[in-house]
């Protein structure tokens, strides 16, 4: 049970709950009714707003769809009067621009173009709008003359402002590759740069609007007319250093330009060392005569020629990187073909006239002559990969000319090279033509010069005997291919030399004589080999060349020796009288001492008076045979001295006993000596 003041309490609490429950509940019955008030209010407040909005809607939208009609119609006529005046603008458009017309595009190209454009729109307007107008004949004759004024405008800038390239120039173009410290490129400017920047708009101007590729042609003949003349200036400019300075002009050789800007010496393109030909006349025993004028002119020709191969190669990549910013894309090839023809055609000309001028010199056998061949086509080789690159694009006839010449210089060179070894073994024995004294023949000098030659253009020379090889091995020709050619043609020579001189050699009445002349040209030959490179070349193929030649030469040394025996033979032991010491001499025995005297005295001074005469230009081998004859002779004689010059044989010894043994050595050693 709970206590009842426990339960008193609890009903007051609930009681006082139960009356703040009743308040809250008024409280929001009150509040719902005056939010029900309020929403009739608005709700009354929307629906009068409703209607009054309804009402001004019904009155707005007409007015809003006349505003808009009448914007449109404005805007229709304001279009309308636009339209009009850009029509009635391409009727002024022939009045407006005939004056910049006729007076033409000349330093205001900019203006002429825009005033161009506006006859061109006014053209395409009456065109499509107006055909029969007779404002469409206005604008299409002023258009069709300021076309004619740009294409005027064109060739007058082209004539005006493309030069000739100066040999200086050029020069320098061509030797700045070699120069290893050279730090920029040679420049090479064809048109100044304001003056290219208007070529090029006229021409695309012309291209895109003037529907003409006459421009075209225009370019090319002024740019090959100048490409022509610049390389012709260059072949003048060597002709005219050659007469002023009386000796060929040769890059190879260092002498500085006083009008070269930089001072460099100048050098042939493409070469480390000097190729200039050395000439036949050149060589020992051949006189200067006016053979050796021509050969200079030869060097000024082949330096000039090999040059202006440069120069266009050059010249012609320049002219290209200008072509491609003047000239549509489509048209470059076809453009720069016709623009190099002139100035190709001119050297594959003179190139021809080079073979054509081998052909007559082999045709009487000038092969001095035939030797400009041999740097002309290697360096012609050596340029072909650039001239190549430089061709690309070009026709094929355009392309093909360069190999053909090319083929041309193998074959007469080859032809020279056959030639020459027939020549050297069929060249006739005139015995006016011999040395008197025995010295090293004209032919030989010669052959060895011409070989010697070949040795700067070993791959050139071996490419033209290849040429002209029709086994299989030719057709997997290598470097080591051209070398056993060369090896070979050299062993040629040398051989039909070497059988030319043993009979020449018997246009000698004295054996002894023959011996030395052999000897001197065998000994030449030896010499000659070792010195260069033709030694290596020869034992290619003949590795027992070098050996065999010292047997030749002292084969001859041991011939000659034999012309001493007729002078020893008279005091030689076997010969001598048998005699017993303190015996008086019968008179057979003292006859025939003083004949021994007398046969050795008179071969003695006979075979040095003859034999002073001769000669052996190498000192080596001068002294050594020398020597060697003293040696055997001096012995010999100091023997026969020794035995018989206490013997009374005589009641006049000094009338026999002529020479002590030391002077018939000094006699000796005056032998090959016309001085002494």
């Amino acid at each position: 049970m709970i206590p009842p003041q426990e339960a008193s309490a609890r009903r007051r609490e609930i009681e006082d709950k139960l009356k703040q429950e009743e308040e809250t509940l008024s409280f929001i019955r009150d509040s719902l009714e005056k939010s029900d008030q309020l929403t009739k209010n608005m709700v009354s407040i929307l629906s009068s707003f409703e209607s009054r909005l309804m009402k001004l809607e019904n009155s707005i939208i007409p007015v809003h769809k006349q505003t808009e009609n009448l914007q449109r119609l404005q805007e229709n006529v304001e279009k309308t009067l636009s339209c009009l005046d850009h029509v009635i603008s391409y009727y002024h458009v022939a009045s407006d621009t005939e004056k910049i017309i006729r007076e033409g595009p000349t330093g205001r190209l900019e203006e002429y173009l825009a005033s161009m454009a506006k006859i061109q729109k006014a053209v395409e307007y009456f065109q499509d709008n107006s055909p029969d107008s007779p404002e469409l004949n206005k604008v299409k004759l002023l258009f069709e003359r300021g076309k004619e004024s740009l294409e005027s405008e064109f060739r007058s800038l082209m004539t005006r402002h493309s030069k000739v390239v100066s040999p200086v120039l050029i020069l320098d173009l061509i030797s700045g590759e070699e120069e290893l410290e050279v730090q920029e490129e040679v420049p090479l400017e064809h048109l100044p740069e304001g003056v290219l920047l208007d070529v090029v708009r006229i021409s695309r101007w012309l291209v895109e609007y003037g529907r003409n590729q006459d421009f075209m042609n225009v370019y090319y003949q002024i740019r090959s007319s100048q490409l022509d003349r610049s390389i012709k200036g260059l072949r003048e400019h060597f002709r005219k250093s050659s007469s002023a300075s009386g000796v060929p002009y040769s890059p190879a050789i260092p002498n500085k330009r006083k009008d070269t800007p930089t001072k460099k010496p100048v050098k042939r393109p493409g070469h480390e060392h000097d190729f200039r030909v050395k000439r036949l006349s050149e060589a020992p025993n051949d006189k200067h005569g006016p053979l050796a004028g021509r050969d200079d002119m030869l060097d000024v020709e082949t330096d000039a020629y090999i040059h202006c191969v440069s120069a266009f190669v050059k010249l012609a990549q320049s002219e290209y990187q200008l072509l491609t910013a003047v000239i549509p894309e489509h048209h470059q090839k076809k453009t720069f073909d016709s623009l190099i023809q002139d100035a190709l055609d001119g050297l594959m000309l003179e190139g021809d006239n080079i073979v054509s001028a081998a052909r007559k010199a082999i045709a009487r056998h000038d092969f001095s002559a035939v030797l400009t061949v041999f740097p002309v086509l290697r360096h012609l080789k050596q340029t072909k990969p650039e001239v190549d690159q430089v061709l690309q694009g070009t026709a094929a006839s355009t392309k093909n000319k360069l190999p053909s010449l090319i083929a041309s210089m193998e074959t007469v060179g080859a032809k020279a090279l056959e030639d020459f070894a027939d020549n050297i073994k069929n060249d006739p024995d005139k015995e006016y033509n011999m040395p008197k004294d025995g010295t090293v023949h004209e032919l030989t000098s010669n052959a060895i010069l011409f070989l010697q030659q070949l040795l700067d253009f070993q791959e050139t020379a071996g490419a033209m005997l290849a040429s002209q090889e029709t086994s299989s091995s030719a057709t997997s020709y290598n470097s080591e291919f051209s070398k056993r050619l060369l090896s070979t043609y050299i062993c040629k020579v040398l051989g039909n030399l070497q059988l030319n001189l043993l009979s020449k050699s018997k246009v000698y009445e004295d054996p002894a004589l023959s011996a030395i002349f052999l000897h001197n040209n065998y000994n030449y030959i030896l010499k000659a080999l070792e010195k260069s490179e033709l030694i290596q070349l020869v034992a290619v193929t003949q590795k027992t060349a070098e050996r065999s030649y010292r047997e030749h030469i002292d084969h001859q040394i041991q011939t000659y020796q034999r012309s001493w025996t007729k002078v020893t033979e008279y005091i030689s032991e076997k010969n001598l009288p048998v005699f017993q010491p303190g015996v008086k001499l019968r008179d057979k025995e003292r006859q025939m001492i003083k004949e021994r005297f007398k046969g050795f005295n008179d071969g003695l001074e006979e075979l040095c008076k003859t034999q002073k005469a001769w000669a052996i230009p190498d000192t080596e081998q001068r002294d050594k045979i020398r020597q060697a004859q003293k040696h055997i002779v001096k012995e010999t004689y100091g023997a026969f001295l020794h035995r018989y010059s206490s013997v009374p044989f005589t009641k006049n010894p000094e009338k026999y006993i002529k020479y002590r043994v030391e002077q018939v050595g000094d006699m000796i050693d005056r032998l090959f000596d016309t001085s002494a």
